[in-house]
């Protein structure tokens, strides 16, 4: 075999991405710590066939995220990074039974994305991506803890990069947990926020409201950004909102958005830029989850067109994202 052959052999391989994503659901990086154990107490304790967790693990073994032991298996330093505690979002990535994962799957479907130019992920479980969510708390859950997660470490920058002393009071549309309002707000006495979620996001940001010392500051409400929105804001941010969704309903949170403005209010749109920040495997996995993109540019400026909004400023915020500034015409 040549080496091209096997480079794209190796790049084409299901079975290592799906064995990593089969060791953090059954939680062996965690279960193998320490000393480790043997493979039938492992398979004993999991009702699992001790011949297929074999072959599993001797896979494992040579991802050297395991190694072999006289007394078994055990998690090497380098497997350690697949355990819960490392805090670094790959469970969430990996686990086929939280919202990351489960979605990752949908690229079995990436094909119908392809050709039709929709999302994957209800062919492959029968309903779009936040209906499961609606159906399956567990999974909104661990989808909310990806989001806080995944903007931790570059709220300082989002926060240092831009100047959020001009507005008064800002709306944030579909804000989460309200890691990045409370940041706002924390940085910035003079200013109010309202954070918009559906409920059992929303009820979440009571606690980080608090913990940020800003909850006399900040307001909540209960409910879809696709109803609509309180009025006359300074600023309505939309921090990794419109890429979630293809262009007839960020036409319709961008409606609600517009409606609620008065003349000098600024739509704030925070996300990856298509040609600027994003990766392409992520751009096909907004597609292949959502049947939408990480949209470049010019897309951002079609798309906000028709709601008499015109690009103000881009203000680059980290290596992964941008602010663009919207003011009406």
């Amino acid at each position: 075999m040549n080496d091209n052959v096997a480079a794209i052999r190796a790049m084409a391989g299901l079975a290592t991405p799906m064995t990593l994503r089969v060791a953090v659901t059954l939680g062996l990086p965690d279960r193998l710590r320490g000393d480790g154990t043997t493979l039938e107490h492992l398979a004993t304790e999991l009702e699992l066939s001790p011949t297929a967790l074999e072959l599993l693990l001797n896979h494992l073994v040579t991802l050297q995220i395991i190694e072999h032991t006289p007394d078994g298996y055990r998690t090497t330093d380098f497997g350690a990074t697949l355990c819960t505690d490392a805090d670094n979002g790959l469970t969430n990535f990996l686990h086929l039974e939280m919202a990351g994962g489960r979605a990752e799957l949908a690229f079995a479907d990436l094909l119908h994305s392809i050709t039709t130019g929709q999302a994957a992920y209800p062919r492959h479980y029968g309903q779009d991506f936040w209906a499961d969510l609606t159906q399956h708390p567990h999974l909104r859950e661990s989808f909310n803890h990806q989001m806080t997660h995944r903007f931790r470490d570059q709220i300082p920058q989002i926060i240092t990069n831009y100047d959020w002393s001009r507005f008064s009071t800002i709306v944030d549309v579909g804000g989460g947990h309200g890691t990045l309002l409370a940041a706002i707000l924390a940085a910035h006495p003079q200013t109010h926020g309202h954070l918009i979620d559906l409920a059992p996001t929303a009820t979440q940001a009571h606690h980080t409201f608090t913990a940020h010392q800003v909850e006399s500051r900040a307001q909540i409400t209960p409910q879809s950004f696709f109803d609509p929105l309180p009025k006359g804001a300074d600023a309505y941010l939309l921090c990794d909102i419109l890429h979630d969704w293809p262009d007839p309903q960020a036409h319709q949170i961008l409606t609600r958005c517009t409606e609620a403005a008065h003349p000098t209010t600024r739509i704030l749109i925070i996300e990856p830029i298509g040609g600027r920040h994003a990766a392409t495997e992520f751009d096909l996995a907004m597609l292949t989850i959502f049947g939408s993109r990480e949209r470049p540019l010019k897309a951002f400026q079609s798309l906000t067109a028709p709601h008499g909004l015109t690009l103000e400023s881009i203000t680059d915020l980290t290596p992964q994202r941008a602010l663009l500034e919207f003011r009406p015409i």
